[in-house]
């Protein structure tokens, strides 16, 4: 019966696993709902910013950027890693970690340093790398003005000399169940390339087109920035809510697996003991 009695002790203990990971499942749905619409609604801004950007610049002669634009030779790169605070979400963190690692081994003998976004980014990297800044905060209030304070840091690390290039590494939101990892140049800018051939006949500009397209760029910048980190959160919802399932379904096919030994088991012990009553009882008619 001590057999018995363990299996039943695991039953328990995987159907209350099951009961949490299916309450985290329901949680992570309802926060990806959220942060879906989120990225949804602000990518058609980013999309038409960009766009505007290109085709202003496409009616410019020479180079257009300012600081933002100066290529340099790389000795010093900073690597933008977008992770999350909390695990339980699959390979999620993993990928992202593994996309700097491989960026890292990219620039070998150069300075690579990295800036988290993320606990979890920053507790594997900072054993291996140099982590300059850990922003984990920022999920405590996720806001473009808290993001745009981020991008500034970054633009003032590049504008100084400080660092050659910076490059933001993420997981792109495709859906629940698909992240891809990102990386994108973030400074200098690559130069600007537009197919469409812009016409300007019709409009009055105030201030100049070069005023604007500097004014664009920051903005831009700021924007390119929360989209990536909004993008993150919500592939970790998404990939959180499809870890979770997958283990609710582990755990119920492993609960009924535990129940269907324990029923056989169960039975075994019983015929066993009718066994032996009946044997006691024909030793005594014999």
């Amino acid at each position: 019966m001590a057999n018995l009695k363990e299996i039943r002790n695991r039953i328990t203990s995987v159907s209350s696993t099951m009961q949490i990971t299916s309450a985290m499942k329901m949680v992570s749905a309802a926060k990806l709902k959220k942060a879906q619409d989120a990225i949804t609604a602000m990518r058609p801004y980013a999309e038409k910013l960009t766009e505007l950007l290109q085709n202003l610049s496409a009616t410019l002669e020479g180079e257009v950027g300012g600081d933002f634009t100066t290529q340099r030779e790389i000795n010093k790169v900073l690597l933008v890693v977008v992770t999350s605070n909390r695990g339980l979400a699959g390979a999620f963190n993993t990928n992202a970690i593994k996309g700097a690692k491989s960026r890292v081994e990219f620039y070998a003998g150069k300075q690579v340093d990295i800036f988290a976004i993320g606990k979890k980014g920053n507790d594997v990297l900072s054993k291996v790398s140099n982590v300059i800044a850990n922003e984990s905060a920022i999920y405590d209030d996720l806001t473009f003005d808290n993001v745009a304070v981020l991008a500034d840091t970054l633009t003032e690390k590049f504008v100084s000399g400080e660092y050659d290039k910076i490059e933001l590494i993420y997981n792109q939101f495709k859906n629940a169940a698909t992240q891809i990892v990102q990386t994108e140049q973030f400074l200098p800018l690559a130069p600007i390339q537009s197919d469409v051939v812009a016409s300007t006949g019709d409009y009055l500009f105030e201030p100049s087109k070069e005023e604007i397209v500097l004014t664009l760029i920051p903005k831009s910048l700021k924007m390119q920035l929360y989209k990536g980190i909004r993008d993150s959160f919500a592939s970790e919802h998404g990939a959180r809510m499809t870890a979770m399932h997958k283990a609710t379904d582990n755990a119920t096919e492993l609960r009924n697996q535990l129940k269907l030994t324990y029923n056989k088991a169960r039975q075994a012990a019983i015929t066993n003991e009718i066994l032996e009553i009946v044997g006691g009882a024909e030793a005594l008619k014999g």
